[in-house]
């Protein structure tokens, strides 16, 4: 009798907590599927590999297979570039968008910690003392009762609404995923302003080999102008060829000035990048004589993982299924159990004794009856917005494949571009050379050799363009891939 006794206090225990725990309403959360499986490999970067573009003599961009590794931590590293290393370590001290956005991570964290704090009692408690003077005249007094007493109170209130049918446990699960998403705006910010920096760098080193071309073109045509002025004085060419070697410096050197203004404004996107004033940063000349490294892609299926803003999309997608669960729980009815307890006495000697003591305790149940569609409306509104976020998710997932082939396709194509203009400039060289020959020896004209020079001039800056362009379509390539962040980063 004694062992049925114990197994049915033990049932009775377990059906109380069961009761407590309660059960979880609202689907669970199952990531979007998407309209296709990712494909094997990318489709530019399986072109490259069945038909790899001329290499080593004209190209210069080589595209890493997955065996070669992936992007890690700080992967501007890659580049080789002690100055760049040093300006991209700024950013995540200084940047104040980084600042702002890291702020409202530990503001979506602490909206966990908010949530959580549901699945306990809130407690509190009280204490009062009163001294109070009645009316010797109110409506039923007894003859010589006093009209002046002490009241003292000490006591605490316990109040808790069981988690019974996983409200709570949803709104834990809304608020944890929205912090992950939150955390991953921020890693993709930091990203997007790493990759910013990194362009704005090498499009400044860029101009920097504009410069430097343009410079010692101004210092050949200087001593071009020279020569055919002493020409002129010694009745060798007309005046015409003077004024038109002129005409040729001066424009080159306009082009100059262009290009030393533009290097400023990237400076100076630099220094906001990094939070100084533009005053503060003086960035040395260094053209563009780097070797482009090269870039592990990967495979597509990797993407998903890989890239933060589509962790961020996926993240609030979770967030608004979890919704759905809390949404639904307002068709059940709220149980809220409560009590309190405490002392009250006249006379302070006597407040804490047994028979000053007083308790209460009790358990309320409220149901919704009627509401006009509100919760129905506000479940359907919650089912709405989850598909919303779910379509959100897709379309960031497919746009971030076909990013990641855009870059692979500039990459290509500017190495084709590249071969292709080298070949160019050779060719405008040896056509100068023969304009030169030619005028010197009375053959032609000094036209002729103006329109070599701004030719060769022409597809020279046209080549180093081409440099700056692939190491900004390099840059690109490393954001769509997400630089060196995955999942497995995300706060838990």
């Amino acid at each position: 009798m004694t062992q049925l006794m114990s197994k049915l206090r033990g049932r009775g225990m377990l059906a109380i907590l069961s009761l407590l725990t309660g059960c979880t309403v609202g689907p669970n959360y199952k990531r979007p599927d998407l309209p296709a499986a990712p494909p094997p490999a990318y489709k530019e970067s399986a072109a490259t590999a069945t038909e790899p573009p001329p290499n080593p003599n004209g190209g210069t961009w080589k595209q890493a297979t997955p065996s070669d590794g992936m992007l890690r931590g700080k992967w501007w590293e890659v580049y080789k570039d002690p100055q760049l290393n040093a300006l991209e370590d700024q950013i995540a001290g200084q940047n104040q968008n980084l600042r702002a956005a890291m702020q409202n991570y530990l503001a979506a964290r602490d909206a966990v910690r908010i949530a959580r704090a549901d699945f306990y009692p809130t407690l509190s408690g009280n204490a009062a003392g009163t001294r109070e003077k009645v009316s010797a005249h109110r409506p039923l007094v007894q003859p010589g009762a006093g009209t002046q007493y002490t009241d003292l109170q000490l006591g605490g209130q316990a109040s808790w609404e069981p988690d019974l049918w996983g409200r709570v446990r949803r709104n834990v699960e809304a608020s944890q995923a929205s912090a992950e998403a939150t955390a991953a705006d921020l890693a993709n910010l930091d990203l997007v302003l790493h990759a910013e920096l990194a362009t704005d760098y090498f499009e400044l080193r860029g101009l920097d080999s504009d410069a430097r071309l343009l410079e010692r073109t101004v210092s050949d045509y200087k001593h071009q102008a020279e020569l055919n002025q002493q020409l002129v004085k010694g009745g060798l060419a007309a005046e015409i060829v003077v004024a038109q070697a002129l005409t040729q410096l001066e424009t080159t050197q306009a082009q100059l000035v262009d290009v030393n203004q533009a290097r400023s404004q990237f400076e100076h996107a630099i220094a906001t990048l990094i939070n100084k004033e533009a005053r503060e940063v003086t960035l040395q000349t260094a053209p563009l004589d780097l070797d482009l490294p090269s870039i592990p892609v990967g495979v597509p299926s990797q993407l998903i993982e890989r890239r933060p803003d589509i962790s961020a999309t996926e993240r609030r997608t979770a967030a608004a299924n979890a919704r759905i669960g809390v949404a639904i729980s307002a068709y059940y009815p709220n149980v809220v159990i409560g009590g309190g307890g405490g002392f009250e006495s006249t006379n302070i000697g006597t407040l804490i004794q047994g028979p000053s003591a007083l308790w209460s305790l009790g358990a309320q149940a409220t149901q919704i009856l009627f509401d006009a569609g509100r919760r129905h409306a506000i479940t359907e509104q919650a089912r709405r917005l989850y598909e919303a976020d779910s379509a959100t998710y897709r379309a960031t997932v497919l746009g971030a494949f076909n990013e990641v082939e855009d870059r692979l396709s500039d990459l290509r194509v500017l190495d084709e571009e590249t071969t292709t203009e080298r070949r160019a400039v050779d060719a405008a060289q040896h056509s100068l050379d023969l304009s030169n020959q030619r005028y010197k020896g009375g053959v032609t004209n000094y036209l002729e050799v103006l329109v070599a020079e701004t030719a060769l001039l022409t597809n020279q800056r046209t080549l180093t363009d081409l440099k700056t362009r692939q190491f900004a379509a390099s840059v690109g390539l490393v954001r769509a891939l997400g630089g060196g962040w995955d999942t497995t980063q995300l706060p838990h």
